[in-house]
């Protein structure tokens, strides 16, 4: 029930859902949080016996900004951070939304709104996770660019491996390569050049994201 996962159901309240269970999550009630943790950790119980006791990778945008209580349940917790250029976060958000609201709404709202969310939720999120990085012990967290990670997966993961002071990674390479080899023909989404509109609202919202993740600042072409 605590899930920031119903704005796409809702989609009216979904800056309520957002801010409540993802950015100001800090601040609930001690009880809804103690709550939450009980549901959160049931769910690893049932997803760690899936797995037959593997440790879990847990892949949730929202953990980003979650931190803080992540380090209350696992202080040990290895954390891998990918970033991503924020000018393709943009339109690549923007396609998610529309996908899953397509599939899962119950409630009408004007597309428009979904730029809102894009940028909102973003600065939201990353402007927490700056904040709250440093709670992490030093050696748990790896910072991974998704760019890089694209180009060479097998470099990336050997890096993670590393930071993090995880064991295995021989063992495990001939089952990265053998699934890299099975995408080979993955077409990932194509979008069309970046238009003024999107860099201008990139640079007026998202400034310190593009700073301090290293991108280069784009400016506008002015129709050229």
């Amino acid at each position: 029930p605590y899930s920031y996962l119903h704005m796409y159901t809702f989609p009216r309240r979904a800056s309520y859902y957002f801010d409540r269970y993802v950015t100001n999550f800090d601040a609930l009630p001690e009880s809804i949080r103690t709550e939450w943790k009980e549901y959160y950790m049931t769910m690893l119980r049932k997803a760690t016996f899936k797995a037959g006791g593997k440790r879990l990778v847990i892949k949730n945008c929202s953990d980003s900004a979650r931190i803080k209580a992540l380090l209350e349940l696992f202080p040990e917790a290895k954390f891998i951070h990918t970033y991503r250029n924020p000018y393709d976060v943009f339109r690549s958000t923007q396609h998610l939304y529309k996908t899953v609201l397509a599939r899962a709404q119950v409630q009408e709202i004007d597309l428009k709104e979904l730029e809102t969310w894009v940028l909102q939720f973003y600065t939201r999120l990353m402007q927490k996770f700056f904040a709250d990085k440093s709670l992490i012990p030093k050696g748990n967290l790896v910072e991974i660019k998704y760019e890089e990670l694209d180009r060479e997966p097998l470099v990336q993961l050997r890096n993670i491996y590393e930071t993090l002071g995880l064991s295995g990674f021989a063992d495990a390479e001939p089952a990265f390569k053998a699934y890299l080899d099975s995408i080979k023909g993955y077409q990932k989404n194509v979008y069309k050049k970046l238009e003024d509109s999107l860099i201008q609202n990139v640079n007026k919202n998202w400034s310190f994201a593009v700073e301090k993740l290293g991108y280069k600042r784009l400016e506008p072409s002015g129709g050229k």
